[in-house]
């Protein structure tokens, strides 16, 4: 009897952890309890800003992210073969990292976790409810449907006028695209047939494990494994999943020590460093051979190479509140000037604050990797508090919030992983995988994760699954989204046959082609924000 009187309690009192508290009686404050004697205007007004600088911070992170990843990508490992010809050993180096993996993993995986942090916070904060969070599904799916078209729109106009960039393994793509659709068909199955309206442990735990087999798949594929994988050509890849910018470099090492394995300071201050654990030689970065031990370098190589790795990090923190560099001091428009004092005013406490993030050039980029997605998961929980109270205090719905500003700002890494890609690399394939290969990290480990929490507390705890509220309104923004993103893939394939390539081309087919990919997103979040509303 006590037990269902607190099942019928928790499902009552608590429905949707994050829903709309009250508009009416709304005691949430973000640091300071004298808030909730402002207005709801005024609190509002002062909510979305604070949720705006959120965002700039996600982006101001997303950088450091993105060279971290940079260096674990480029990790090799000395490898011995046999030379057929001459029967003689010979060293060469080989990527840790397979090219599939490195994008869904890594790169996918790492732009999407501040969607990820914010649905398992919520989850988390949701814990003991019978009723999911808004926050984590709706903001999945409207990133999902960020990701595909803004996304897209971007990194379509990004190469110079007339550069042609395509994806160069269509297999490995067609097999990402397939698992990003199946996703949210999947996810309408549950919500809709198998279980209308309630998640069980079993459905959660399908959820996650797909991921793995997506992973799989793309391997296999990318190997071409017979009977799995898609009899498709190849074009010719680059050897490097990032082409490495050139720079004036300084070795820290004392006359070219043979085990100069120390880091590069970078005279021009782009960031653009080698890997402590690393050699220069030439345009690629190779790891040393396993057979030199710590033992070999002496110690004056070892402190070396300590002072400038503490040096560059006290360097990070130089750079985060200097204003003063070579390109200010050309700039002679006084309101370029301005514009650019008022950006960096704006972006110093972040670049201060992710300054304590370790140089990415230690073990391999793994440290900063690991260090930026924290600070990523701090700004997440940060966010989904004043999700909560902007909610509050202005009675928008939650999902309409989650739809719009929550999965732009949280999609916002995606958008500049994508489009840095779509820049820097030879071919299309690590630019649109990002965004195909994003989506699926969204439902598989975004929303199956989470769920994956709460439905196991529940089974164990009430015996019950775990139901979701405005389960309609979500599977009718799945078919929008579904409707709209064939009209996106049809877009990429014309361009394809037609120009040879997904992204770039003349500028004015370019822009025209943003511009339809805009107008997609924004019939996407309309319908999905009425239908959530009631409206329609």
């Amino acid at each position: 009897v006590i037990k269902m009187s607190h099942l019928n309690n928790t499902s009552e009192n608590v429905r949707g952890g994050s829903n709309i508290i009250g508009h009416d009686n709304c005691g949430l404050y973000l640091l300071f309890k004298w808030e909730t004697r402002l207005g709801d205007g005024s609190r509002g007004f002062l909510y979305f800003m604070a949720l705006a600088y959120c965002f700039i911070g996600l982006s101001a992170i997303t950088d450091r992210f993105f060279r971290s990843m940079e260096n674990v990508v480029m990790h090799t490992r000395t490898v011995e073969e046999i030379d057929p010809c001459t029967n003689a050993k010979v060293f060469k180096q080989k990527k840790v990292w397979n090219y599939a993996i490195a994008d869904i993993a890594l790169l996918a995986f790492g732009t999407s976790f501040p969607q990820i942090s914010l649905a398992t916070i919520d989850a988390i904060r949701n814990t003991g409810n019978l009723y999911a969070g808004g926050l984590g599904p709706g903001t999945l799916v409207g990133s999902a449907a960020f990701d595909l078209f803004p996304i897209h729109a971007v990194c379509v106009v990004v190469p110079k006028a007339g550069e042609l960039k395509k994806i160069s393994d269509i297999g490995v793509w067609l097999v990402e695209l397939f698992w990003s659709f199946w996703a949210y068909i999947w996810l309408y199955i549950i919500l809709e047939v198998w279980t209308p309206d309630v998640i069980t442990l079993l459905e959660a735990l399908l959820t996650v494990l797909q991921y793995g087999l997506l992973l799989t798949h793309a391997y296999a594929q990318d190997k071409r494994w017979p009977y799995v994988s898609l009899p498709l050509p190849r074009s010719e890849r680059p050897e490097e999943w990032v082409p490495p910018e050139t720079s004036s470099r300084k070795d820290c090492s004392r006359n070219n020590s043979k085990y100069a394995e120390t880091l590069e300071v970078d005279e021009t201050g782009d960031g653009n460093l080698a890997d402590v654990f690393s050699i220069p030689t030439g345009l690629a970065y190779q790891k040393l051979p396993d057979t030199i031990q710590p033992s070999e370098q002496s110690t004056e190589d070892i402190l070396m190479c300590k002072e400038t790795f503490l040096a560059i990090w006290k360097q990070q923190f130089v750079d985060a509140l200097t204003f003063e560099n070579s390109e200010s001091r050309e700039v002679n428009n006084t309101w370029l000037w301005l514009a650019k004092a008022f950006l960096h005013i704006l972006f110093a406490p972040w670049r201060f604050l992710f300054a304590f993030v370790p140089p990415y050039q230690i073990a391999h980029g793994w440290i900063a990797f690991i260090f930026s997605l924290i600070f990523i998961s701090g700004i997440a929980y940060i966010v989904t508090k004043l999700t909560d109270m902007i909610s509050c205090v202005t009675g928008i719905d939650p999902y309409v919030i989650a739809f719009t500003a929550l999965s732009a700002g949280t999609s916002w890494p995606d958008l500049v992983a994508s489009k840095i890609a779509a820049e820097r690399q030879i071919t299309a394939d690590s630019a649109i995988a990002n965004i195909t290969c994003s989506n699926s990290v969204n439902i598989y480990v975004g929303i199956g994760v989470p769920w994956l929490i709460n439905t196991t507390y529940n089974f164990f705890a009430y015996n019950q699954p775990l139901r979701i509220e405005n389960a309609e309104g979500l599977s009718f923004s799945l078919l929008v989204f579904f409707a709209t993103s064939a009209g996106c893939i049809g877009v990429l394939v014309f361009r394809r046959i037609t120009l040879g390539a997904e992204l770039g081309g003349p500028k004015f087919f370019a822009w025209i082609t943003s511009a339809y990919f805009m107008l997609l997103w924004l019939i996407f979040v309309v319908l999905s924000s009425l239908r959530v509303s009631g409206i329609i």
